[in-house]
């Protein structure tokens, strides 16, 4: 499947895109994050959850390295790997477990556990644009 790119200008606009790719996923999806620090992940997460129907405030799990949000059409558990030394420890927290209960596990810092994606995982890459508050998104894994 194509990639598709898409431009935001403010943070809104970077969580109605991540609300759109909500309608799209299934029960067990992954999607991968990559993208600078503070390029929006945590806003597109926020717009994911919007779009799942969470009716919870979403924070970045930076330091508790998941959060998970019931009560939308799927559970959503959101993960950040940034300070995580490996894979193995994304398997100490759960990992596996995450995976099989069926809900949207959404990944910031993907790249962490690069080895742990599967085929059919979804990535989402958001870099800055030319000015402070333009994104440059590119989805790959699902059509928007």
């Amino acid at each position: 499947m194509p990639s598709q790119r898409f431009i935001t200008n403010t943070p809104e606009e970077t969580e109605a895109l991540g609300a759109r790719l909500a309608r799209a996923l299934e029960p067990g999806a992954v999607v991968a994050f990559t993208g600078d620090l503070g390029a929006g992940k945590t806003a597109f997460v926020r717009g994911l959850a919007r779009g799942l129907g969470v009716q919870d405030r979403v924070t970045s799990p930076t330091f508790t390295i998941v959060n998970e949000y019931e009560g939308g059409r799927l559970p959503l558990f959101h993960f950040d790997l940034y300070r995580l030394g490996s894979a193995d420890e994304l398997f100490d927290i759960g990992w596996e477990d995450y995976l099989a209960r069926g809900g949207v596990c959404a990944v910031e810092w993907s790249e962490r556990m690069e080895e742990l994606l599967e085929p059919g995982t979804i990535r989402v890459d958001l870099r800055r644009g030319e000015d402070e508050s333009r994104r440059v998104i590119t989805v790959e894994g699902v059509s928007l």
